[in-house]
């Protein structure tokens, strides 16, 4: 046999899984014992474990299942099972039944990019599987970057309204997309990968997600078509995506996500003390009222005309009361609450003689017939209003009058 001129063991993608299996396909008579690798999306065979260059390979990118064989075996620990592929039917034997699940898991994983749920794997085994699902899209990605989708040169945009699920994104964003979103829809239009077609990616369950693209071409006189076996042609591509939705009795529904808005204007203020940020709502101000009402609370309009009332000048009858009083008064006379009264003096009792007393011996008796005088009796008040030397001239002329 030749020696291939494959690149050699240090040379080929992440190894995620290897061992010992028998392979037999359609072109072999007997089954072959040789050591497996699973680098990346294929499988690489070796003769001996020891070798650093691979025999044949297998490329599992066209896998279509990979099931149990319950065919018997000589050894009796063995466990066979049948990998289907675009290109044929291989068949392989594992060492025991443990093994046989971790090679189906591993071959769906990478070809699916995504954990097979049928398989009877262990919690740690299936975590493995998660995390080799995650590695292989990432070396997808560095291997074959998506190019920038650009709308199809062919087709004028302006003039053709594209559908609502139309979505700018690749092959496996769009896989991506259709695995989260799938309470939403399972089919959407993309930009086809030479930037000159479109693509149709719709995703169904069967046993786990099953994923199909299509890829829809623009005819030179106008219209697309869906490049299959059969192709159909169409005018527009709202015809396209209304095609498979009815032919399909709406099994195939478009993603539709809705876009939310927000209902509060906000922004980010930063205080200028200790440089913290934090998210404000723009507070609108109140309007003013249009008529206000003078005055507060339950006031009515009557109440300002008694207000003005009271708070009226006095007339000239009070005016003159006043003046009379002033010199009762200790000082200018404060304003007066309703209702306005005049406060006068008490006057003291007439003092009485008693017979043999010495007061009574020093002043002379007073008829019976003549009339008594009236005293003047001055308060403390009146005496601080009269100036002291009209007071001592009032004193003496009262002191003769007595003597008279």
């Amino acid at each position: 046999m030749a020696k291939p001129t494959g690149r050699r063991k240090s040379q080929l993608p992440d190894l995620y899984y290897e061992g010992y299996l028998e392979k037999r396909s359609f072109k072999d008579k007997t089954s072959r014992k040789l050591w497996t690798c699973l680098c990346g999306n294929t499988l690489f065979f070796f003769n001996e474990k020891r070798d650093n260059d691979y025999t044949e390979k297998l490329d599992l990118t066209g896998l279509i299942s990979v099931t149990d064989d319950s065919s018997q075996d000589a050894h009796l620990d063995a466990a066979r099972f049948n990998v289907q592929t675009t290109r044929g039917n291989i068949k392989f034997t594992a060492p025991n039944a443990e093994s046989r699940e971790l090679w189906k898991g591993f071959m769906y994983s990478v070809a699916k990019l995504q954990v097979p749920v049928s398989l009877n794997l262990l919690p740690g085994q299936v975590h493995i599987l998660r995390e080799t699902v995650q590695k292989e899209r990432q070396r997808l990605e560095n291997l074959n970057p998506p190019p920038e989708p650009s709308p199809p040169t062919d087709v004028d945009t302006g003039k053709t309204e594209m559908p609502a699920c139309y979505y700018e994104v690749p092959r496996l964003e769009a896989e991506l997309l259709l695995e989260r979103e799938a309470h939403k829809g399972n089919l959407l239009l993309r930009p086809g990968r030479d930037g000159r077609s479109f693509a149709m990616t719709t995703r169904q369950d069967l046993d786990g997600p099953v994923f199909r693209h299509y890829r829809l071409v623009a005819n030179a006189n106008g219209g697309f078509y869906i490049d299959v076996d059969k192709p159909v042609h169409f005018d527009t591509l709202h015809d396209v995506i209304a095609y498979m939705v009815e032919k399909t009795e709406r099994t195939l529904t478009p993603l539709n996500i809705e876009e939310q808005y927000d209902k509060n204007i906000c922004f980010i203020l930063s205080d200028h003390e200790n440089g913290e940020r934090s998210l404000h709502p723009l507070l609108e101000s109140d309007p003013a009222p249009e008529d206000p009402m003078p005055g507060t609370g339950n006031a009515t309009p009557a109440e300002p005309e008694k207000v003005a009332e009271r708070n009226a000048p006095a007339t000239d009858k009070e005016e003159t009361e006043d003046d009379e009083t002033d010199l009762c008064s200790p000082g200018p006379t404060p304003p007066i609450p309703e209702p306005r009264t005049l406060v006068v003096p008490p006057s003291p009792a007439p003092r009485k003689n008693i017979p043999g007393s010495a007061n009574s011996a020093a002043k002379p008796s007073i008829p019976a017939n003549r009339p008594e005088k009236s005293r003047i009796v001055l308060s403390p008040e009146m005496k601080k209003q009269i100036h002291p030397a009209a007071l001592m001239e009032l004193k003496l002329k009262l002191g003769q009058k007595q003597k008279n």
